[in-house]
């Protein structure tokens, strides 16, 4: 439990919660804390989804500007791999990631939201990559999974002109998943990620893993990747179960093994 990020699970569902007044900064210690709670989660085998929540008012404005300008080439060229080791391991949570996003996501944390699998956001909810205006360009994987999710294009002008987005355009262009009152934000999260609760954990994380690694390749080596996951499955208990469940035509109850 960190000072400023700490893990809330209730019901099989875990949910990464920032608070840092006033605005969520990301500084170096808010990093290594989302860094930390990222891999408790990952470990517990209690808990089937993850949502990453700022609270009700903003999601998180970016990094702490103050703390960076202080920084120099060869401070910020080991920091860097640091900073991106910390969202990374957000990215890497073998279990669905739903960013509940309110207020604003900008600059880190647009970043910190696209490593999740699933982004729903607040009616008045604004993203952005702004690190333009400031000089520098997004180090926390915007210039990477921005395009992948987006297309180049559409990341492109986002990381050239540091705007920010609306929620209606966010969605319209596949940055967000879904737009809902911004009341309803964390509620519709929790709602989204219990329907793990029970479900084929390993099938989920194999199915994730499969699905990112492709990304990263050629098409071939994608489907050796598919390949793999898939026959692996077969070792498992809950692939049993499962296929016996619907020959039988009864519910399967899966136990993670």
């Amino acid at each position: 439990m960190g000072e400023f990020v700490r893990v809330e699970t209730a019901d099989g569902i875990a949910t990464i919660r920032l608070d840092r007044p006033k605005m969520n900064a990301l500084n170096r210690q808010v990093q290594e804390e989302i860094r930390d709670c990222a891999r408790q989660v990952d470990a517990d085998p209690e808990v089937y989804a993850v949502v990453l929540y700022g609270g009700e008012k903003v999601f998180a404005a970016g990094a702490d500007v103050k703390e960076m300008a202080g920084m120099s080439y060869a401070d910020m060229a080991v920091h860097s791999a640091t900073l991106q080791d910390c969202f990374t391991a957000v990215a890497e949570i073998g279990k669905p990631v739903i960013a509940a996003v309110t207020g604003y996501a900008l600059g880190g944390g647009c970043e910190l939201a696209l490593c999740a699998d699933i982004r729903i956001v607040g009616e008045s909810a604004k993203l952005g990559q702004p690190e333009i205006l400031l000089g520098i360009i997004p180090g926390a994987g915007g210039t990477q999974r921005l395009p992948r999710l987006v297309g180049p294009a559409r990341a492109k002008d986002l990381i050239f002109t540091g705007r920010h987005v609306s929620a209606a355009e966010a969605l319209q262009i596949g940055l967000v998943d879904r737009v809902v009152p911004d009341a309803d934000v964390h509620t519709e999260a929790l709602a989204y990620a219990a329907q793990f609760k029970g479900g084929p954990a390993l099938a989920v994380r194999a199915a994730k893993q499969a699905v990112d690694r492709g990304l990263e390749t050629d098409l071939a080596t994608g489907l050796e990747i598919e390949r793999l996951q898939f026959s692996g499955l077969f070792a498992t208990e809950d692939a049993r179960d499962g296929m016996r469940a619907f020959a039988e035509k009864t519910k399967a109850t899966f136990t993670g093994r």
